[in-house]
């Protein structure tokens, strides 16, 4: 089944369930109202879901209505937390070698994994607001899974067992912030503002031969103002897959329902599929004649990130996204 959040002026929306064509949908909300109730008690509720979404594909649910990506947050507009690995390490053998630098041994057999902010997720048409373009905005195409509890100290094989949903994640990146940051040994913070999400998060059975050992299999596509950028396989060329991320973030800690794992930029060792980031391009760019060319992305500028299944129909829905100039809205201050 597919899912979706829908703007009702809350922080947490309304829960969706979503046809498999995404043209309808249907409002859970006699079942649970939000997404993150569902996942709390996923086994008693996803069946409820599940038989909805049977009856949403069959035209037989009573108060459907067009489905409009518009009208979505992220499929969890705020989460528990947001771990974003970087499972594809031709990204960063790229980013190593364009400057020079060798790829440590240990992060062949340790996943790379940063904590980023969950509070407030954007939705796939909320814009990318950033207050200078001097910071270096860059997109970042990835594919990010929702899971439920993980108990501490997971093998890799039963993590894979709590995965619940996918989904796309745009992490918009400020390349120009991040060394600063990085260079005080404590990670990075103001360079990862709001990360954006597909309109829906899909279960597993509803991907079919497209998930296959806690990868997703399929091409994932970047188009930059109009123009496709990157056409990237994303399952083979994965290293880690999402089993051994979610075991690596659960090594010390359990990890609760409703936390969300990215895959990091989906990268492939064969440049004409394009790229997944800016930051990507430029390190090749750098690798082929000694210096970057392409520049960051500019207010006005467009970002969308789409994968379709083996039908040609969207899986995901698309991340549409602008950047704009501001310092954003008002934070909400009631949960009504």
């Amino acid at each position: 089944m597919k899912l979706a959040t829908y703007k009702d002026g809350s922080r947490d929306g309304q829960l969706v369930v979503v046809s498999r064509d995404l043209t309808q949908a249907h409002y859970a909300t006699a079942i649970a109202n939000t997404l993150q109730q569902a996942l709390d008690d996923w086994s008693f509720i996803a069946p409820q879901l599940e038989d909805l979404a049977v009856a949403l594909n069959q035209g037989r649910a009573r108060h459907a209505f067009a489905f409009d990506a518009a009208m979505c947050m992220a499929p969890l507009p705020r989460a528990f937390q947001w771990a974003d690995g970087s499972a594809y390490l031709n990204h960063v053998e790229l980013v190593r070698r364009a400057r020079q630098a060798v790829v440590p041994e240990q992060f062949y057999t340790d996943p790379l994994m940063y904590q980023g902010g969950s509070d407030d997720f954007i939705g796939p048409r909320d814009a990318i607001v950033v207050a200078d373009e001097a910071y270096g905005i860059d997109f970042e195409s990835e594919i990010a899974v929702v899971t439920g509890d993980v108990a501490m100290g997971v093998t890799a094989e039963e993590a894979l067992e709590s995965v619940r949903l996918v989904m796309l994640a745009n992490d918009v990146s400020l390349r120009h912030l991040i060394p600063d940051e990085l260079a005080k040994g404590f990670g990075f913070v103001n360079g990862k503002p709001s990360t954006g999400f597909s309109p829906v998060a899909v279960t597993l059975d509803e991907l079919g031969d497209m998930w296959q050992g806690g990868r997703l299999h399929g091409v994932l596509q970047s188009t930059w103002n109009g123009r496709k950028v990157g056409l990237c396989d994303t399952g083979p060329e994965m290293t880690f897959h999402f089993g051994e991320l979610i075991a690596h973030l659960a090594k010390t800690r359990r990890v609760r329902a409703g936390s969300v794992v990215g895959s990091g930029t989906v990268s492939n060792q064969d440049w004409a599929k394009g790229y997944s980031c800016i930051a990507e391009k430029r390190c090749i760019e750098t690798i082929e004649n000694g210096q970057p060319t392409t520049a960051f992305m500019k207010h006005g500028d467009t970002i969308r990130i789409e994968m379709k299944g083996r039908d040609g129909h969207s899986v995901f829905g698309a991340i549409d996204q602008a950047v704009v100039s501001g310092q954003g809205a008002e934070p909400e201050t009631a949960d009504d």
